[in-house]
């Protein structure tokens, strides 16, 4: 079987790929239509093997660190799917209260990359909480696939709620100074800007290739930091008519757009992951959420 590089993957699989992770088509339309790029050597199976995610070698962050205090804890989601399981994770030698940041999964619950995300973003100097929003149906199953799965049948207003539900769970900790923004990415990046429109104490959000709200941006009062991938056709459509309604209603927000790269860029576990890019937007991150909750 032929070694398959990022270089080797036509830019039309990767678009096969986005559809069939965002449930746009079945596994069997995925598949079936993969049959016309395995060509040259390069199998169905092969590339089904080299799209999907590898969360064995692509952690950035021992999950054991010995500077992290990591754990998993349940908080109450009343509004929402009542009780969630999160993981929540600070620096172990926290000098006094430290700034909170909810930290949304994509749309197949809390897998390794997101929890990787959290510890990692703790390691900055903030407490994080990474909910799992399917928790109501036994939390994430170990696989992608299932989880994407599972996550189609909650709706996602009441997931909405259990990631506000988070946010008022980090404003009573013990350990947070009440200054809370959010990241998200793909699901979780159409969260972080709902987070913006419902919450109003809200301090920041950053979004990464989210979908965009559509009403009440006017109640927007966080600052944002956009992130979005510039291949990303489906995402970037809705993203004109949200800049305008951001202007016209004075809000304060900074777009980058990471040329020739794809929706997922920052997932270190699929090949969608561009590391240059996804360092670049992720210090970005980090400097914003200094800035303005710190």
């Amino acid at each position: 079987m032929k070694i398959l590089r990022k270089v080797d993957i036509k830019q039309e699989v990767f678009d096969l790929y986005d559809a069939y992770a965002h449930n746009k088509i079945q596994r069997r339309d995925f598949v079936q239509k993969l049959s016309v790029y395995a060509v040259g050597g390069i199998t169905v199976a092969s590339l089904m093997s080299f799209l999907m995610p590898n969360y064995e070698t692509t952690f950035l962050v021992d999950k054991n660190n010995p500077d992290l205090d990591s754990e998993f804890i349940t908080y109450n989601s009343p509004k929402g799917g009542g009780e969630i399981k999160a993981l929540l994770s600070k620096p172990k030698l926290a000098d006094g209260k430290l700034p909170g940041i909810v930290v949304v999964h994509e749309n197949r619950g809390l897998n390794p990359y997101v929890e990787d995300t959290a510890r990692r973003a703790a390691l900055a100097g903030f407490i994080t909480i990474a909910p799992d929003a399917l928790s109501p149906l036994g939390g994430y199953p170990g696989n992608d696939d299932e989880g994407r799965e599972m996550q189609r049948t909650r709706d996602r207003d009441e997931m909405l709620e259990d990631f506000i539900a988070a946010f008022e769970y980090l404003k009573t900790n013990e350990n947070c100074n009440g200054k809370i923004g959010v990241v998200g990415f793909c699901f979780g990046g159409w969260i972080s800007n709902m987070m913006a429109v419902k919450v109003p104490d809200l301090a920041a959000a950053v979004p990464f290739y989210g979908g965009q709200p559509t009403e009440n941006i006017a109640d927007i009062n966080a600052p944002l930091m956009l992130q979005y991938a510039g291949l990303d056709e489906r995402v970037n459509a809705g993203w004109p008519e949200y800049e305008k309604a951001l202007k016209e209603n004075n809000k304060k927000y900074t777009a980058f757009f990471y040329p020739d790269v794809n929706h997922g860029f920052h997932n270190t576990s699929t090949p969608r992951y561009d590391k240059e890019a996804a360092e670049l937007a992720w210090s970005r991150t980090i400097d914003f959420f200094k800035e303005n909750l710190m």
